[in-house]
């Protein structure tokens, strides 16, 4: 098994929204696991690894012969996949979860499991709160300059500065050109999450191999695949 994986840090307050809120708290909750840790999905970053590669490749092969056009495309496929894949042309990557660090982690879940009390500490919602914020925003009449009835909303954003790190999986090693092609569209990955459009999950993304990141040559190397 043959393992990258993708650093992410929040240069904003992001939300991995999950589809619903919490009533009488907000309106739009973050995903988070049963100790209260917030993470994003793998196949939602999976998906939105596959637009930013697929925008890329939108805009490079343009100018191509169509040999090469066909080449990159088969590329995209063998990492992402297919619509209605079968076994002959599912996706060579799988991509897991983006995490907070594990040693955090571990820690505070063996925290939680030593502590014998009917209400565990931290709590679940400890967790959730110490490392997520509320942010309440209503909608302004642009004649009036107020705010318009009954639009008051409120969500939970992941505060800023902190790391996930999601594993990249192939069976076996992966092209150069695969490689390459998922360098460039870590590279172009800067917006995640709810609120992407409005300011919200502003990140940068980095690219490991074996916990380290690529080297200056193998980076030169990789987007000479694409002169």
């Amino acid at each position: 098994m043959i393992m990258y994986s993708l650093k992410i840090t929040l240069l904003s307050d992001t939300t991995f929204g999950r589809g619903d809120g919490v009533a009488g708290l907000v309106d739009q909750e973050v995903e988070h696991d049963r100790y209260g840790f917030p993470y994003l999905r793998g196949r939602t970053l999976k998906g939105l690894l596959s637009e930013e590669c697929d925008n890329f490749i939108a805009l490079y092969i343009d100018r191509l012969e169509d040999a090469k056009r066909k080449q990159w495309i088969k590329v995209r496929h063998d990492l992402f996949g297919e619509a209605g894949s079968i076994t002959e042309n599912m996706a060579k990557m799988h991509v897991g979860d983006a995490c907070l660090p594990p040693d955090l982690r571990q820690a505070i879940v063996r925290q939680q499991e030593q502590d014998e009390s009917k209400n565990k500490f931290p709590t679940r919602d400890d967790v959730l709160s110490s490392l997520t914020a509320i942010r309440r925003q209503t909608a302004i009449n642009s004649e009036s300059g107020v705010a318009v009835d009954h639009s008051l909303r409120s969500s939970r954003v992941i505060i800023r500065g902190l790391e996930f790190t999601a594993n990249f999986l192939f069976d076996s090693e992966p092209t150069e050109e695969m490689k390459a092609l998922l360098y460039v569209g870590s590279l172009a990955l800067r917006r995640i999450g709810s609120g992407r459009n409005r300011g919200r999950g502003n990140v940068r993304c980095n690219l490991l191999q074996n916990n380290l990141e690529i080297d200056p040559e193998t980076r030169k190397k990789y987007l000479q695949n694409f002169n």
